[in-house]
């Protein structure tokens, strides 16, 4: 019999895919860090809101504490060619991510909204 890998919660179903929205990811970079004036290290999306925060090798963890705030369970990678999710409730790790992946914001976009305040 085959043993289980790192990877084989990709084939179950997580009962939080049905809150997966289809997000624009509401900055082009971690929003906490970004207001710290902070550096992170990767960035990951919240898939029922947008939020994007530093994942959890950063120093402050900004997506982990999303989720502790607002109990929104499931986040993408927002790294060009990653394709993963993770449920923060199941600690599952899905590749590829079920349903649609979060669209990238652009650095001018982000830039237009501060400036309108939107």
């Amino acid at each position: 019999m085959a043993s289980c890998n790192w990877n084989c919660n990709v084939i179950q179903r997580c009962e939080h895919f049905d809150d997966i929205q289809q997000v624009m990811a509401r900055t082009a970079g971690c929003e906490g860090c970004e207001a710290l004036g902070c550096k992170w290290t990767e960035l990951r999306v919240c898939l029922t809101c947008g939020h994007v925060g530093c994942c959890e090798d950063s120093p402050h963890q900004h997506a982990l504490h999303h989720f502790e705030s607002t109990g929104h369970p499931m986040i993408a990678s927002l790294e060009h060619g990653e394709t993963w999710g993770w449920c923060y409730i199941h600690r599952r790790y899905f590749d590829p991510m079920p349903g649609p992946l979060p669209k990238r914001r652009s650095v001018f976009s982000t830039l237009l909204s501060r400036v309108l305040g939107r």
